[in-house]
């Protein structure tokens, strides 16, 4: 096998492993979050996350609840993560050509889109809720691949890379979202002062420059621009990626070093720490009508029906169409089973639902619809692909040959 294609199927294996292990680490911190929050720990739990940190350089300097450290802070380096991925998807892997990428921007589009539609017509006459709107239209990369690792050998390696395609695409539409959408009012000194250090970036990178050094203090600096701007600071993470090059002069392969560091620790603690601090939510006097309150359910219902209505409706209209095909080993079955796993959407829904609201009613709704809408979507996933045949037909035959969906 050339070298590239081998260092990008590696690349490939170390992500799916890290981020299947990490999925397992993601649903044990949830329910362990829901536990305590629930327990007589629970004033301790909340206290916690209500704790002022307070960070002074000179005079000056950042005060913020833990909650807001571990979403503003911890999670720029998940952002981080997230668009050095995009970068070498882009440069070397699954979106590298238009054939390789067909398939997976139609499912991504579908699923960003009809989710969208779903939580909007039924929050239409709750003017209110409609902020919420990109919240079902997330899929939890982690969480997914997880609950496919569960399934060990029924699910093939090129479904799980394909999930992991129309997944990058996702988080770029989750990141051109929270730009757009999601930023208030922007301060233009800080702004300013935040494109500068990115242009400086921008020029160490286009230097090449190997060392990790100057990246990470520069993306520091970066980061409290963009915090103290208006603008989300997570994006300073997307914004550092791009500037980061493939390669150094030395050859060193500069954003695979970075990736393949990183990922353990944002599979294992910064994106568990997000779960354990974001899914705590008091069930105690629950009544069960609010499932049926235009936020939860307009969240739950986009993840469940909106997600397989995008993910599976867009790609088979692809296929059909002739503008996509399925991977060899892949049939429709697996890609509607898919489509309902990709109905998980816990990390960014929650993250984009912290953004959209600030009411705690409100917030503390989003995580019912969320972990609700994700659970039913994660099990009805499993069904599907446990009844699915292993290497089961030639892609290139119709719908209706292949399988028969109920």
């Amino acid at each position: 096998m050339p070298r590239p294609l081998t260092s990008t199927a590696r690349a490939l294996q170390d992500f799916l492993r890290h981020e299947s292990a990490g999925g397992v680490v993601l649903m044990v911190t949830a329910v362990l979050a829901l536990v305590i929050a629930n327990s007589p720990f629970s004033a301790l739990y909340f206290g916690m996350l209500d704790t002022q940190i307070t960070l002074m350089v000179g005079g000056s300097g950042i005060d913020k609840p833990a909650l807001l450290w571990i979403n503003d802070g911890l999670m720029a380096l998940f952002f981080f993560l997230v668009g050095l991925e995009v970068k070498r998807e882009i440069l070397t892997g699954q979106l590298s050509s238009w054939k390789q990428a067909a398939l997976p921007l139609a499912a991504a589009v579908g699923g960003m889109v009809m989710p969208a539609l779903v939580f909007v017509a039924i929050n239409w006459n709750t003017p209110a809720n409609l902020a919420g709107w990109a919240i079902p239209a997330a899929t939890d990369i982690a969480f997914a691949l997880g609950i496919l690792a569960l399934l060990g050998s029924r699910v093939p390696a090129a479904l799980k890379a394909l999930l992991l395609a129309i997944a990058v695409i996702d988080d770029i539409g989750a990141i051109l979202v929270i730009a757009l959408f999601y930023t208030p009012g922007v301060e233009i000194t800080m702004l300013v002062g935040a494109a500068f250090v990115f242009a400086i970036l921008m020029l160490v990178g286009k230097a090449r420059v190997g060392s990790s050094l100057p990246y990470v203090i520069l993306g520091i600096v970066l980061w409290v621009f963009v915090l103290k701007s208006g603008v989300h600071a997570t994006l300073a993470g997307v914004a550092l990626a791009i500037t980061i090059p493939v390669t150094s002069r030395g050859g060193d392969k500069v954003l695979e070093r970075m990736e393949h560091a990183l990922h353990p620790w944002v599979a294992f603690l910064v994106v568990p720490i997000f779960a354990f601090a974001n899914a705590g939510v008091t069930l105690a006097g629950l009544d069960l009508s609010i499932l049926l309150a235009p936020l939860p359910l307009g969240i739950a219902l986009g993840l469940i029906i909106g997600k397989q209505l995008g993910v599976f409706g867009f790609a088979w209209l692809a296929a059909k169409s002739g503008l996509a095909s399925l991977p060899p080993g892949i049939g429709w079955r697996q890609v509607y089973g898919l489509s309902l796993i990709a109905g998980i959407g816990f990390t960014m829904s929650l993250f984009i639902g912290n953004l959209a609201f600030d009411s705690p009613e409100q917030i503390d709704a989003v995580k019912i619809g969320v972990l609700g809408g994700s659970l039913i979507a994660a099990l009805a996933g499993i069904l599907i692909l446990r009844a699915s045949p292993v290497g089961e037909i030639s892609p290139s035959r119709p719908l209706a040959e292949d399988s028969q969906i109920s």
